[in-house]
């Protein structure tokens, strides 16, 4: 599987290093099951899932080929989805849910 950080996910990683250490141990649960760990999300964020870090703390991230088979490449629309191979995680966002939500 393909695992790719944005660096809006990266930013974010150095700024809350203090769980650096959880946030590492939740994205290799993800990677090893990404469509049980997260949570589908809605609206705006159609196509994308969220999986808790800790309490009030998410993930944001994207498994290609749950979007491309539910059609939601067409709202997402990456500017390297044609390039990324169906098992790619992209690691979006990373932070306290409201301000997650929020960029």
């Amino acid at each position: 599987m393909e695992t790719v950080f944005e660096t809006a996910f990266q930013v974010a990683l150095k700024k809350h290093a203090s769980i650096k250490k959880l946030v590492k141990k939740k994205v290799d649960m993800i990677i090893e099951n990404p469509l049980t760990m997260g949570e589908t999300l809605k609206g705006n964020w159609q196509g994308f899932y969220s999986c808790p870090v800790k309490r009030n703390f998410i993930i944001i991230y994207l498994y290609c080929e749950a979007c491309r088979k539910k059609s939601d490449d067409k709202v997402v629309r990456c500017d390297d989805c044609q390039e990324r191979a169906d098992k790619t995680l992209k690691f979006i966002l990373l932070g306290p849910h409201d301000q997650a939500y929020g960029l």
